[in-house]
């Protein structure tokens, strides 16, 4: 398993469209892009990898109110172990109509292969 991955999942469970990257097709009423920002080694044994932290910022977009949805999908993340390192309003996006707020999140995983 790995953050991409999980962020889909739970995503999609709330009934939003959600891509990685970017969003290719029509946009939705609302929808999320799932964007990677980092990705590290955080504890090592035998000089080998055992943990690794994604860092992954979700980027909502939403033609009106988007506390809404912003609430449901932080409630998610916590329940789903995720450390949510930072949530802020990026703006409205005056040629599209999207409100556009951004939840930056990490979580860590044991290394699978090295």
């Amino acid at each position: 398993m790995n953050s991409l991955i999980e962020l889909n999942q739970i995503i999609s469970g709330l009934n939003v469209s959600v891509e990685t990257g970017k969003f290719s097709e029509e946009p939705a009423y609302e929808y999320m892009v799932v964007t990677p920002l980092t990705d590290t080694f955080a504890l090592y044994g035998d000089d080998l990898p055992l943990r690794t932290v994604e860092e992954v910022r979700i980027s909502i977009f939403c033609k009106n109110n988007y506390i809404a949805l912003k609430n449901r999908l932080t409630t998610a993340l916590i329940k789903a172990g995720f450390v949510i390192t930072d949530r802020r309003y990026v703006g409205h996006e005056d040629d599209t109509g999207y409100y556009h707020y951004a939840i930056d999140v990490a979580k860590d995983y044991e290394v699978e292969e090295v």
